[in-house]
């Protein structure tokens, strides 16, 4: 299986903030979930990732190019969705498309259509007109009508009703059926990316905490509550974060370590990072 994106110690220096040597890749066909914190470092990953900053060190891969080379005909294979949204104020979605037909060579006047359509977005006003969800949904239609191999969406569905995102988040499983499409996405809705991502990576103040198949973190972990004294008596290898209480203690644990006796729950991937955070700070 090829890597749509590799990563490897990726830094980014700015005053009171790095990121810190940063490491993952996304296998084609599969949808990575970038968890995190406003703050954490995200955008900024994502940001240098398309080129639109320069990374202090570390080495870059999208779809088997160096963002920092001239050559950067690869952009016409990714449909890019950042917080920040470009398109022109003055201008309806028909007018949208007749841009970008002529920046984008594989443009499908019926994908788009279709997507404004199932997106219910409204085609009588303009950009600016929107509101803040059918700007994201139309930023979104854009970026799957020309037939991309990587969708990058930074936080594209947090200004989403809970309506649109379970459309938006069936679509991303729809494209990502073919094996040669994938996604990399952030949020901090992190219900949502537990739904359809294949791998999940946390990133707090700019470290990355965790990196895996989101199945095998599921499974792998759990979560007890318990007294201090108990989990003292826990082989200290099985207990992978704490949060403390006066009432008591509530841990994520490995689950093959932890003998019968213990009252062991599921463990949510937000739970997970949630520990994780805290525990880091």
């Amino acid at each position: 299986m090829t890597n749509a994106i590799e990563i490897r110690d990726l830094c980014k220096s700015y005053p009171g903030f790095e990121l810190d040597h940063v490491s993952f890749s996304l296998p084609s066909g599969c949808i990575f979930g970038l968890v995190g914190e406003n703050g954490a470092g995200k955008s900024t990953t994502i940001r240098l990732l398309m080129g639109l900053l320069r990374r202090s060190s570390g080495e870059i891969s999208i779809l088997g190019n160096d963002p920092k080379d001239h050559d950067v005909s690869w952009k016409k294979d990714v449909g890019t969705v950042i917080d920040v949204l470009g398109l022109p104020s003055s201008l309806k979605a028909g007018q949208v498309e007749k841009i970008m037909k002529d920046a984008f060579p594989n443009w499908n006047s019926r994908t788009f259509a279709g997507y404004l359509s199932r997106l219910n977005i409204p085609t009588d006003k303009t950009f600016g007109e929107m509101s803040s969800g059918n700007k994201m949904k139309l930023n979104l239609a854009v970026a799957l009508s020309h037939d991309p191999k990587l969708l990058v969406l930074d936080e594209a569905t947090n200004s989403l009703d809970p309506l649109a995102r379970d459309e938006v988040n069936s679509i991303l499983m729809e494209y990502t059926r073919d094996e040669n499409h994938s996604v990399l996405i952030s949020s901090h809705i992190v219900s949502d990316l537990e739904k359809i991502c294949d791998y999940i990576a946390f990133l707090h103040k700019g470290k990355l905490l965790l990196c895996e198949e989101k199945d095998r973190l599921t499974s792998e972990y759990g979560v007890i509550s318990c007294t201090r004294q108990d989990l003292d008596a826990l082989d200290p290898d099985a207990v992978l974060h704490v949060s403390e209480t006066p009432y008591g203690c509530r841990a994520a644990v490995k689950r093959d370590r932890v003998p019968n006796g213990f009252d062991m729950d599921p463990i949510t991937i937000e739970e997970l990072f949630i520990l994780m955070a805290k525990e880091e700070k």
